[in-house]
């Protein structure tokens, strides 16, 4: 049996800056490993942290490009931060720096929150052309991906306390601080960063740049902004254009193109269940996730919500989230991570 490691609000902190989640982490602990500690992570991050508990989570961190304050609440948060901005500083220059500190202004002044993003590995070009396209975001779906990029945070800062805690365990049940791992994490930054981020990147393990997985593909999350709550119980389908004749068109029919790959339905999280097998290449072509919105509103306006998307041969590689932020009479989406 693994032995448990025991964890404090300081340690959980300095993943996550919400005091809530810190707190709900301790009473769910403790965990015998990092996968056990990820998932009541998640479950606790999406469905018992409120709006307050997020904002205070975003504003825990510098903005991208700036140094962490040296009064910062949590001294492993704040190293932490520099570590995984090491790239963006690495490859940032004066003109980059000016026009990342103006974005960030802009940002912050629509959406009221810093600019948040997995930023591990990633250059200042990629983040700040990131931002430029995020900006665009109505704010309730910006404030979504925000949570999303901060999961991906609190997933690797968690995985850094428990990869030294693997290598150290004993039968004895020991009690390890975020200070003690903070040097080993940071140099596992750059490897752990490529299973937990979700689009276009091999994994850094292996350098014969071999893709392994993390999870399926394709995956979506159904979340009611009526409610403000993940949508459970929706009736999820997912299909793929088979006729190599033509690709579907707009206007036209469709009748015997689309295969049915998999059917499955939102848990309480709002996320469906397995929608495509396991792939490290996925198959090119034209998708369609359909998604019975008229059973979960009975009187809303849309009887179903179908979104049909390409993935190129360039992309085979690459995840692709499919969210749908839904109420009775309007619903978007857009391409996450």
């Amino acid at each position: 049996m693994e032995p448990s490691v025991v964890l404090g609000e300081k340690d959980y902190l300095a993943c996550c800056g919400s005091v809530k989640f810190a707190e709900e982490m301790v009473l769910a602990g403790p965990f015998s490993d990092y996968q056990e500690a990820a998932s009541a992570a998640r479950d606790i991050w999406f469905n018992k942290v409120d709006v307050n508990g997020w904002l205070e989570a975003f504003a825990a961190h510098p903005q991208i490009g700036e140094s962490p304050s040296r009064t910062h609440k949590s001294p492993t948060s704040a190293q932490w931060s520099k570590g995984e901005q090491s790239t963006a500083l690495a490859t940032a220059t004066d003109t980059t720096l000016e026009e990342l500190h103006q974005w960030n202004v802009r940002y912050r002044q629509k959406f009221g929150f810093i600019f948040l993003i997995f930023a591990s590995g990633r250059s200042t070009p990629e983040i700040l052309a990131e931002m430029k396209r995020r900006y665009q975001n109505r704010p309730i779906v910006e404030f979504e991906v925000a949570a999303q990029e901060q999961m991906k945070v609190t997933e690797l800062r968690l995985s850094k306390l428990f990869t030294v805690n693997s290598a150290a365990a004993s039968p004895i049940q020991t009690q390890y601080t975020a200070t003690d791992v903070t040097k080993a994490g940071e140099d596992r930054v750059n490897i752990i960063g490529a299973h937990l981020t979700a689009a276009n990147e091999a994994s850094l393990l292996k350098p014969s740049q071999t893709f392994t997985r993390t999870r399926p593909p394709i995956t979506t999350h159904v979340l009611d902004v009526a409610r403000g709550s993940p949508a459970t119980g929706i009736e999820v389908q997912l299909e793929m254009w088979k006729n190599i004749q033509r690709r579907p068109l707009f206007g036209e029919a469709d009748s015997g193109g689309w295969m049915p790959l998999v059917s499955s339905t939102t848990d309480k999280d709002g996320r469906s269940g397995q929608l495509i097998n396991m792939v490290d290449a996925l198959s090119p072509g034209m998708y369609r996730i359909s998604f019975n919105t008229g059973k979960y509103y009975p009187e809303g306006f849309y009887p179903y919500v179908s979104i049909v998307f390409e993935v190129r041969e360039s992309q085979k590689l690459e995840h692709f989230h499919v969210p749908l932020l839904l109420s009775p009479f309007s619903f978007s989406t857009y391409r996450g991570s």
